[in-house]
């Protein structure tokens, strides 16, 4: 009895934080549609990004953002950053988007976002990129401890798959070519320098598409599919991994059949190696886009309509405000208290109840 007791109280000391949080909207410039990413490397300093090619900066937990850059011409699809200094901010490239004409894929700074410069790489030309993970390796140096960081970088929406890679903490990087195994590229996890999943799609044609989940386990060197939706008119979109073992990604469907509601979202329990499909809403305007866990069973959806949260590991979905087109959810965990932040029309803050 006494270990059941305990037991009891283990599980309600585990899920009383994220019981105790909820999204409150954040004061940012007006912007018409979906903004692409947003990301954070303590809860006071963070960036997003947005397809004006502007770059904001806050250092106080998005109270308040600095304009960084504007640069006409580039739309801004993904942000990640190392440390207070080191970051890198993606594009999306020409041919898809009007008034886009920087051909660029990918910018680097070096002193926090005052000043950016394009990444150079070794390899096939690069169109466009929509995420960037980083791989935090630790390493003994000189009889300390030291990291090394890789960043992997995937792309794009509308094709071709591509992907660049860095093992020098982004000094160098290589770029592949990806489009025998997939025609869309949407979000990478790498749990490793060896082992990672990619959310593809099967078909540049929509029509003929398929959603499709990749996983490597040599770096990205080569990739084999693990799953595959049977219905056409699907792509995968973003990925969250709570645990190693338990994963999810975000299913869309831009089938033009009214009739056609079911919004799916996929499920992995043995990290990324097979994929259950979970239903999250039957709603045809309920397009998915990004996913965030807090941890295996507690989590958030964003929508072309509105949010959904989760607490019982994607079982049952309820409605929640994160704004329209959440499109990236980045959970953190800080001295074992969670924080987050979300993006889309809106800038969304996960942070305890009043």
């Amino acid at each position: 009895m006494k270990f059941y007791c305990a037991l009891l109280l283990c599980l309600c000391a585990a899920y009383l934080p994220a019981q105790q949080l909820q999204w409150q909207k954040l004061n940012t410039e007006p912007y018409p549609g979906k903004q692409d990413d947003i990301c954070f490397v303590s809860p006071k300093l963070g960036w997003y990004v947005n397809g004006y090619g502007r770059i904001y900066r806050t250092r106080d937990g998005g109270q308040s953002w600095e304009k960084q850059l504007e640069q006409k011409g580039t739309f801004f699809r993904c942000v990640a950053f190392l440390d207070s200094l080191r970051g890198f901010a993606g594009t999306v490239g020409t041919d898809y988007f009007p008034n886009v004409t920087d051909t660029i894929p990918l910018y680097r700074t070096l002193d926090g976002g005052k000043s950016w410069a394009p990444v150079a790489y070794q390899g096939p030309y690069v169109k466009g990129l929509c995420a960037i993970d980083i791989v935090k390796e630790q390493f003994i140096n000189h009889g300390n401890i030291g990291y090394k960081y890789h960043i992997y970088a995937v792309g794009r929406v509308g094709s071709p798959a591509m992907m660049m890679v860095s093992h020098d903490d982004g000094k160098t990087f290589t770029s592949s070519d990806l489009n025998a195994k997939a025609s869309m590229l949407f979000d990478i996890k790498m749990f490793n320098t060896k082992e990672g999943i990619a959310c593809a799609a099967s078909n540049a044609d929509i029509a003929e598409s398929n959603a499709l989940i990749l996983h490597t386990k040599d770096g990205g060197k080569t990739w084999a599919p693990v799953f595959q939706s049977s219905r056409p008119f699907e792509t995968t979109w973003k990925v969250s991994f709570p645990s190693r073992k338990v994963g999810y990604v975000t299913i869309q469907s831009y089938n033009p059949d009214p009739n056609v509601k079911q919004q799916r979202v996929a499920k992995t329990t043995d990290g990324g190696l097979s994929w259950q499909e979970l239903n999250l809403v039957e709603d045809a305007q309920a397009r998915e886009f990004g996913i965030g866990f807090l941890d295996e069973v507690h989590g958030y959806v964003g929508t072309m309509s509105t949010g959904f949260e989760t607490k019982d590991g994607g079982q049952t979905w309820s409605k929640i405000d994160l704004g329209r087109a959440c499109n990236k959810i980045r959970i953190y965990q800080e001295q074992g208290q969670h924080y987050g932040y979300a993006i889309g029309v809106n800038v969304f803050k996960l942070q305890k109840a009043e």
